[in-house]
């Protein structure tokens, strides 16, 4: 991996590397790292997963390792409301290059239920999340108007003091329209949060962030700050 960039301002650690291959291999050995301290120091590893096709790789390098699946916790941090199992969803697609193949406890698995509306989903998954305390580690990702999560510009994205845990979605600008999100605050509760970027399309997202533009991604402010691993010529800028 290369020296790492720091943005004190913003809270952000930029880890730049090579290419999509080593953010794979770098986040799949990150997730691995925390899941063995949080389990050694507390007992139980709890993580929130995120959707899209960058991380798609690094699940199907987890399905492989070797870890102590049944003190594992896992949750999403947002979902389409469509019927459960349809590959459009988050948990489907972690279930089917992951989750479904390693002895994770069915009972630490906690999809979002998209399939009950946006509204009825939002309240059952905050009431899920009611006895949860910080995440240990929150994986997420960047669109390229930089949005993250269900998280999208111009739209509420929960980040005040008493912003609800989960957020109903019914017009996001991409589909699905009707959605349901973890908020900015649920989500920056969290000892670790790592953003998975790669791919050109997101170039103009983080020009946008590293000049302290006002983005979803930048409402993501856990104590501890952001991490942010990304292919290097995103942050080189163009001829």
């Amino acid at each position: 991996m290369a020296d790492r960039l720091l943005d004190s301002d913003l809270g952000v650690r930029w880890l730049p590397v090579a290419d999509g291959d080593e953010l794979q291999r770098t986040a799949y050995l990150r997730i691995l790292d925390a899941a063995e301290r949080a389990i050694r120091e507390r007992g139980n590893f709890i993580i929130v997963l995120s959707g899209g096709n960058t991380p798609r790789g690094v699940y199907r390098m987890l399905r492989d390792a070797h870890a102590d699946w049944a003190s594992c916790n896992v949750y999403f941090g947002d979902e389409r409301c469509v019927p459960a199992g349809k590959g459009e969803r988050n948990s489907t697609m972690a279930a089917d290059v992951w989750l479904a193949h390693v002895p994770i406890p069915k009972d630490r698995v906690h999809p979002i239920p998209g399939e009950l509306g946006a509204n009825a989903a939002a309240l059952e998954y905050a009431a899920t999340l009611r006895t949860v305390g910080d995440f240990d580690l929150v994986l997420l990702g960047l669109g390229e108007d930089g949005h993250t999560a269900s998280l999208f510009p111009n739209h509420e994205w929960g980040s005040g003091p008493d912003a609800p845990d989960v957020l109903a979605i019914f017009d996001a600008p991409k589909p699905l329209p009707q959605r349901v999100s973890m908020s900015a605050a649920r989500l920056s509760r969290a000892r670790e949060v790592l953003f998975l970027i790669a791919g050109e399309s997101k170039r103009d997202a983080i020009s946008q962030w590293r000049s302290g533009a006002n983005l979803p991604a930048t409402a993501i402010q856990p104590n501890a700050g952001v991490d942010v691993l990304i292919t290097s010529a995103l942050l080189q800028h163009r001829a």
